[in-house]
């Protein structure tokens, strides 16, 4: 049958009290259906209706800004979120933190596992991701407030070994965004930078008797989409919310390069000026090897690639990012979540499938804290909630971890002797055989037995006058501290015999 093309208004109209959406794409605009999120918000500031939604979504959604949950940061309206990420939406991150709404995180690939759990009718997940973090039980349960009270993880034994066990949830309502719909409402998804969980939302709604809405940018006549690009059937979408003004993110109208249709040149990337952050990034760049699977996080950490582009390493390893892409350059900032010249995009569920499975040699992350056990927190900063996002799914399970960030954030030390929030367990690692770096642009660490231990310190700097006074705890310090190459605090191109494992 033909599917209804309504109004964004007409569509959210459906929404019932106390139903339970789940909402498509990530960050700042990456296939985030804008138009329904705003509708609905409209829709409760009008009316007072519907009330006591709950929220679920994989990834963080907004601009930090203006959009994304912004539109529906009211407590009437949300009575429980269940996020990845929570910083992309001051509003509904701060509804979190007056304890005004039920808030939960869990890791994002947790999130996407659940949402193909609730598509097959399934009780829940079992995984190992999450234990000995802020997710196991027996530390916070993923809760992230006082109002959350129900128990949605719970340690499980099972042949010896521990899991965690992470309830399913219903999906009444999914919102998704594709770029193109025919009259039968199969979604083809060309021009979006990833294809999300989006089929999965969508089958979840259609398990439970829900709605499936998808905000498009065009619509096509039948037979017009090569069934073989079709990433949503249409036999799960029930309206279709035509926009042709979205864009490819907030920031991005179109770039072929993110979604595969076009090659960027090497020329048009920009030069990656010498900064602190440079020289951490080229620190960290050093550990790479030929043939590694990698992952590269937010923040700090996205200019490993930068350097092994500008060294031309950047053939010799193969970088991924949680939302699907595999291959390219990550982008920065607010457009992280797409890359530049993928060779290849699949769904989350199967990205995280692989993370799970150790698929990853090496993951570049940042880090806000580190104690002395050499255990992270990315998660909480001061009274702020920030959230996980696929942060422990790759950090736990990857087999080389390089943490990278300064030595301190505006002069306050990030190195402390117990981090707020644990989003890493040092002990974890440790027992399972990973190698893990944290590296500053003023020093290098190593997890030990012994806990965080200092082995490199940048030339002309002192441990006892330098390092150690910056830091708000004392680690190991290595019998030989040995200095940093000066050749990352110049300008030059590193010389290729630094990097050792090549």
């Amino acid at each position: 049958m033909k599917k209804p093309v309504v109004t964004a208004d007409e569509a959210v109209a459906r929404i019932e009290d106390g139903w339970s959406v789940a909402i498509g794409g990530s960050g700042s605009g990456h296939s985030i259906p804008e138009q329904l999120l705003a509708a609905l918000g409209r829709r409760f500031r009008a009316s007072g209706r519907p009330r006591g939604l709950t929220l679920v979504h994989p990834f963080g959604v907004g601009n930090q800004k203006d959009k994304g949950l912004e539109h529906l940061a009211d407590p009437g309206l949300v009575r429980r979120v269940i996020g990845g990420h929570w910083s992309m939406s001051p509003s509904m991150a701060r509804l979190a933190a007056e304890n005004s709404i039920e808030a939960y995180n869990l890791p994002a690939g947790i999130i996407s596992q659940l949402l193909g759990v609730a598509a097959a009718g399934s009780p829940g997940w079992i995984s190992q991701i999450g234990l000995d973090t802020f997710i196991d039980p027996r530390l916070e349960g993923g809760k992230l407030n006082a109002a959350a009270r129900e128990d949605l993880v719970e340690l499980l034994e099972r042949d010896g070994k521990q899991y965690l066990y992470y309830k399913a949830f219903p999906v009444q309502v999914a919102f998704i965004r594709a770029s193109a719909a025919d009259p039968l409402g199969n979604l083809n998804m060309d021009d979006e930078v990833a294809p999300w969980d989006n089929c999965s939302m969508a089958q979840a709604a259609r398990r439970s008797g829900g709605l499936t809405i998808a905000q498009v940018k065009r619509t096509v006549p039948l037979h017009a989409l090569d069934p073989r690009t079709v990433r949503v059937p249409g036999i799960f979408v029930d309206y279709l919310v035509v926009d042709p003004t979205q864009g490819q993110t907030f920031q991005i109208e179109y770039d072929p390069s993110l979604c595969g249709a076009a090659r960027k040149p090497p020329e048009q990337f920009p030069s990656f000026p010498l900064t602190a952050r440079k020289v951490i990034a080229r620190r960290a760049a050093l550990e790479l090897f030929p043939g590694a699977v990698l992952n590269v996080g937010f923040g700090m950490p996205d200019g490993v690639m930068k350097v092994a582009r500008e060294q031309g390493l950047d053939a010799e390893v193969t970088t991924t990012v949680e939302h699907g892409q595999i291959g390219g350059i990550p982008a920065e900032g607010l457009d992280f979540g797409a890359s530049y010249n993928s060779t290849s995009i699949i769904e989350n569920r199967h990205q995280f499938n692989f993370y799970h499975g150790r698929g990853v040699d090496q993951a570049f992350l940042g880090f806000a804290e580190v104690d002395t056990q050499g255990s992270v927190n990315v998660s909480r900063i001061e009274s702020a909630v920030i959230g996980t996002g696929g942060f422990i799914d790759i950090a736990q399970q990857a087999r080389e971890l390089v943490f990278c960030g300064t030595l301190t954030a505006r002069g306050a030390p990030k190195f402390v002797p117990r981090v707020k929030q644990v989003t890493f367990s040092g002990p974890r690692a440790l027992a399972d055989g990973h190698r893990v770096l944290y590296v500053t642009e003023a020093a290098v660490f190593r997890l030990t037995a012994a806990g965080v231990e200092l082995i490199e310190v940048a030339p002309g700097l002192s441990v006892e006058a330098d390092i150690l006074p910056k830091m708000a705890m004392r680690p190991a310090v290595a019998a030989e501290v040995k200095p940093m190459s000066a050749e990352l605090f110049r300008p030059e191109p590193l010389p290729r015999g630094l990097f050792r494992r090549f």
